[in-house]
């Protein structure tokens, strides 16, 4: 395996991925993506821990991905436990793209993170990784975020319990008795998004947020 450092070969572009200028670091991240070298694996996972820029951050993961899974996927599961939330919340999107189950059982003591990128990023890796025959723990596990903060991250909750299938409905069946109304309104509205993933979750959340609170007689 190749290593990188500052005096290498692929100095000028462990430095570019650190550019003031945001289209000169895409394609550093581009030209690292096309021509994968192993010896960039720490510098990229490094990099996408602070880049502020989507684009970039997308692109770093897909450069990622041009890497063999098991020199990204141990780097990766190390990145769980960082401090700053972005390395978190980035390095669990990576692990989803790279669909490398090994990574399962890191990601699933995330579900929780008190940090809401952290949390959605760590439901989307879930769904992706989850072993075969998980599912209905997996559902049981992300119901105790039910209610859990605004529209964006309800529906992102959501749509983790669609791609778990048949084994969301008993789990989102119990949550809709809870004694918490909001609790409630979310199953509700998620059932239905899980029934018709076409449906308009937003309006569905808010009707079902009004009959939690005043009753389906209001």
């Amino acid at each position: 395996m190749n290593t990188t450092n500052h005096g290498g070969p692929n100095a000028h572009l462990v430095d570019a991925l650190a550019a003031t200028d945001q289209s000169r670091r895409l394609r550093a991240a581009l030209s690292v993506g096309t021509h994968p070298d192993p010896g960039l694996a720490e510098a990229l996972v490094a990099r996408c821990a602070v880049e502020p820029d989507f684009f970039v951050r997308d692109m770093l993961t897909w450069a990622l991905c041009r890497l063999p899974a098991e020199i990204t996927v141990p780097r990766l599961i190390r990145e769980l436990g960082s401090n700053p939330a972005q390395a978190r919340s980035q390095a669990l999107h990576t692990l989803s793209k790279i669909g490398d189950r090994r990574a399962w059982p890191a990601v699933s003591t995330l579900l929780h993170d008190a940090h809401d990128d952290v949390a959605r990023s760590a439901w989307r890796a879930a769904v992706a990784l989850v072993p075969p025959g998980g599912e209905g723990g997996l559902a049981a596990s992300l119901a105790s975020e039910l209610g859990r903060g605004d529209r964006d991250l309800q529906l992102s909750l959501g749509r983790a319990f669609v791609g778990l299938g048949d084994a969301a409905f008993a789990v989102l069946d119990a949550a809709a008795a809870s004694s918490d109304p909001h609790v409630r309104a979310h199953a509700e509205a998620t059932e239905r998004l899980c029934r018709d993933p076409d449906s308009g979750f937003t309006l569905s959340l808010e009707m079902a947020k009004r009959v939690a609170v005043t009753g389906p007689d209001t």
